[in-house]
């Protein structure tokens, strides 16, 4: 039987042979009216502390949600990552899984920069050479990618928003 591979023409115009709409799913490429929560699989040797409702639930105590979040349109419970604890690619925050063991080892330069976040929320911390040992426990590790990783992924998200070309958040790290 012989198949048909060349696609209609209609009105003088060559129609499309697939179906090219954009899957209102994909919020890397689609707007979405508000914002959306998507769990990932954490990938192997780690686990989501985080669930859908807990995130909702913080986003509730967050003051001017409307201003923060205008733009965004997803926020993704990611894979974990040896490298970081979250990033922000255009319109989506995304916050990685946490490593399956709780107990995690830094320098102490990184050590030294989250000092005031590890103090409030009360993380045990060991030096053992030229590393500190963190004891978390599975409250402290959910408070600081809600307070910590959650809060500055929005701010950057937030800054790319108010620059004047919205392509990249233009003010960095500090």
């Amino acid at each position: 039987m012989h198949r048909r591979s060349a696609p209609n023409v209609k009105a003088g115009k060559v129609q499309k042979q697939n179906n090219w709409a954009l899957d209102p799913g994909d919020y890397y490429r689609v707007p979405q009216l508000l914002p959306v929560v998507d769990r990932r699989r954490p990938g192997r040797g780690y686990r989501h502390l985080l669930r859908r409702g807990d995130v909702e639930r913080f986003i509730e105590l967050l003051p001017e949600w409307d201003e923060l979040s205008r733009g965004l349109d997803a926020l993704v419970l990611a894979p974990g990552s040896h490298y970081r604890y979250g990033y922000h690619r255009n319109g989506v925050v995304h916050v990685c899984a946490w490593p399956v063991h709780l107990w995690d080892t830094t320098d102490v330069a990184s050590y030294e920069r989250d000092r005031p976040m590890l103090e409030r929320l009360s993380v045990p911390a060991e030096r053992r050479g030229r590393e500190i040992l963190l004891r978390w426990t599975m409250p402290t590790a959910r408070a600081f990618q809600l307070l910590d990783v959650f809060l500055h992924e929005l701010g950057h998200h937030h800054d790319q928003m108010t620059t004047r070309s919205r392509r990249e958040a233009a003010r960095g790290e500090p």
